[in-house]
């Protein structure tokens, strides 16, 4: 009699080439080095925080560590992870919820009226960045669709994403973008430092006081607003809406107090979320900013210099906004400083809630600013990529 022993083949989860597997594997990788950066912003925040840096040290301890662990990444197990854009998502999230509940939705309609200013100064601002662009373009003899991505002040990751898309210099968009805002992020508090007096706030005490602060009675209350935020943020996505995760958690926040309040079985409730939900959503956002400098760029000091040429005119188009919106409203310096900006939205709105200064103000700038860049992106790339093969067109003929 024959007997054929047939081995039965492996499982195929347990295939290395297996796509859900890769993706299983990476997910856990990830996973593992947020965790360590997390860890390492902790104590690094809390240092800062001791020095009196400031309501925002928390960026900056963040952003140190997402750049130290992605280069020891680098150099000790020679793994590359690319930036977690999960994490930024989550941190838009918490920081959007955290505004949104700090900030009155009365207030934020009685500056209904002021929304062509902020239309005005955002297409200022737009403007200037693609005649930065187009000057940075001819300069660095960069192709105009990267300089344009590069320059315009929008997200470091949504940037960066697009330039992908288009086959387009990663390298060099995600390196100029996280020049400009990890300069206007270390600049902005610096100047503020010198004439706010409430610059320091509650925000920099040590972490383990915000936790012992925190009323256990209001766990319930928070769970449902993250899960509430979750829901909505994720239709938003569904509905392309731009930067849903901010958007959608900003309005829970303005709205979950006013739900409560209209339900009849529920009393005299306020929720306002634990401070240590707005130090997550701090630390999550500088993990992200400092992945792209622990991004080590191929790029040669030639580029370099010109990155930091395009960012040093994109500063000076804000202050010059700045100077606009002082002659057209009755805004103090600061305030004007902190709505034109060219930084991310969340982070200029995280310094003036850790400045305590109009914070509907400079919330509803940069929100107004997001909805004019995000829904007119199509458009620009458009226009962009065509005046590119306008450009092109000229240096073929000669070869």
């Amino acid at each position: 009699m024959n007997h054929n022993l047939s081995v039965a083949p492996p499982l195929e989860e347990a295939n290395p080439k297996n796509p859900a597997v890769a993706r299983q594997q990476l997910s856990i990788k990830q996973l593992i080095v947020l965790s360590l950066e997390i860890l390492l912003a902790l104590p690094l925040g809390l240092a800062l925080a001791k020095l009196h840096i400031g309501g925002i040290a928390w960026i900056f301890g963040g952003l140190a560590s997402g750049a130290v662990v992605l280069q020891g990444c680098r150099i000790f197990y020679k793994y590359s992870p690319k930036p977690n854009r999960n994490a930024r998502k989550v941190g838009m999230a918490l920081v959007g919820l955290s505004v949104g509940a700090s900030s009155s939705s009365n207030n934020l309609t009685s500056l209904a009226a002021g929304i062509p200013i902020f239309i005005f100064l955002t297409l200022f601002l737009l403007l200037s960045g693609s005649c930065i662009g187009y000057i940075y373009s001819r300069l660095s003899k960069t192709n105009l669709l990267t300089s344009m991505l590069a320059t315009v002040p929008g997200g470091v990751g949504v940037m960066a994403s697009i330039a992908a898309d288009y086959d387009r210099n990663v390298t060099l968009v995600a390196l100029v973008q996280a020049i400009r805002v990890t300069s206007v992020v270390l600049l902005i508090p610096l100047i503020a430092r010198t004439s706010v007096a409430n610059f320091l706030n509650p925000q920099t005490l040590p972490i383990t006081n915000t936790l012992v602060s925190f009323n256990p009675s209001q766990l319930g209350l928070l769970l449902l607003a993250l899960v509430v935020t979750g829901l909505v943020v994720y239709l938003a996505a569904l509905c392309k809406i731009p930067a849903a995760e901010f958007f959608g958690a900003l309005l829970i926040g303005i709205a979950f107090n006013p739900l409560l309040h209209w339900l009849p079985f529920v009393g005299d409730v306020n929720f306002n979320p634990p401070l240590f939900i707005k130090l997550l959503g701090q630390l999550l956002l500088g993990i992200t900013i400092g992945e792209y400098w622990g991004d080590k760029p191929n790029l040669d000091k030639k580029a370099i210099g010109y990155a930091f040429m395009s960012v040093g005119m994109t500063l000076a188009a804000g202050a010059i906004a700045a100077m606009l919106a002082m002659q057209l409203t009755s805004w103090d310096w600061l305030t004007c400083l902190l709505v034109t900006a060219p930084g991310g939205a969340p982070e200029m709105i995280l310094v003036s809630l850790a400045l305590n200064h109009n914070v509907e103000i400079v919330t509803t700038g940069h929100l107004v600013r997001l909805i004019a860049i995000n829904s007119s992106l199509p458009l620009w790339i458009f226009l962009f990529r065509h005046l590119d093969s306008q450009l092109s067109e000229p240096d073929l003929k000669k070869c």
